[in-house]
């Protein structure tokens, strides 16, 4: 099981010994051109958790290539790219200047216009442009999660990353919208019965890889996502206030499995699937 960061919760090169104590360090979205991101006000705290609407603001493809990219190898992590656009062809051209790394695709990000291609569209086109390994992080949103994973599979998805943020809003004392955008993604601990769900219902259609995340914030949580079929778990929200938990997590991790009465937590692997009743005839 690798422990990594959420795209977008974590800088490593400011924070370059919290992303070493990952297994892999997820970079923040990627586009074909620089993004300011929206306007203030773009993150807000909520009684369980939080509200952004950064806007996937980035300095665009060449200088993450030219500039960023070079430094964080010389973090000696092992590197997500995390690969944004607003069109198939812009996913793909991306990709295809990437190279030793593995790309998560990010299909599902509340807070920007999406691209028109469905995410199978978008899985297929950089399928072609690239032999690196490919992760479809996927909305939570969808009715069908399993129909999903599976288009997404059947398009040359190596693995699924999932959930990404919900939609929320969080009102003022004025009754007024704390976003300036209005709504924005919704993470945190209430999060993660959601994630949970997309988990069971991704592992029953496929045998892929399944990175869950989603109201991560305890080795109780990473563990449960583990029972519903998660392979590795992302830590997101939690690393704005405790840059400490990868390594308090990791240690909750296997206590928890042990006081389940595992050996360890991949035993856990995929036990609440079993458990899940079949729909009656």
């Amino acid at each position: 099981m690798l422990l990594l960061n959420a795209s977008g919760c974590l800088d490593a090169l400011t924070a370059p010994d919290v992303a070493s104590s990952l297994d892999a360090f997820v970079t923040k979205t990627v586009t074909p051109d620089p993004r300011k991101g929206n306007v203030p006000v773009r993150i807000a705290e909520t009684d369980f958790g939080m509200l952004n609407a950064i806007g996937l603001a980035n300095p665009g493809r060449d200088v993450f290539l030219a500039e960023t990219l070079p430094q964080l190898r010389a973090l000696n992590v092992p590197l997500w790219v995390s690969v944004g656009g607003f069109a198939a062809n812009e996913y793909a051209e991306t990709c295809a200047q990437l190279d030793d790394v593995t790309i998560e695709l990010n299909l599902s990000c509340p807070n920007v216009d999406e691209a028109p291609e469905s995410a199978a569209e978008i899985v297929a086109a950089c399928r072609e442009a690239t032999a690196n390994p490919l992760y479809a992080k996927v909305s939570p949103h969808s009715w069908d999660m399993g129909e999903t994973v599976r288009a997404v599979e059947a398009a040359g998805a190596d693995g699924i990353s999932l959930v990404n943020t919900l939609r929320g809003v969080a009102l003022d004392a004025r009754l007024r919208p704390k976003l300036a955008r209005g709504a924005g993604g919704y993470s945190g601990p209430a999060l993660k019965p959601v994630a949970l769900a997309a988990v069971l219902a991704a592992r029953s259609a496929t045998e892929l890889p399944i990175v869950g995340m989603g109201g991560v914030c305890t080795g109780r949580d990473a563990l449960e996502l583990i029972a519903c079929g998660a392979t590795h778990v992302a830590l997101g929200t939690v690393l704005f206030a405790d840059p400490d938990a990868p390594a308090r997590v990791r240690e909750e991790l296997d206590a928890e499995a042990t006081r389940a009465g595992f050996d360890g937590p991949t035993d856990a692997f995929g036990i609440a699937v079993h458990g899940v009743a079949r729909p009656a005839n």
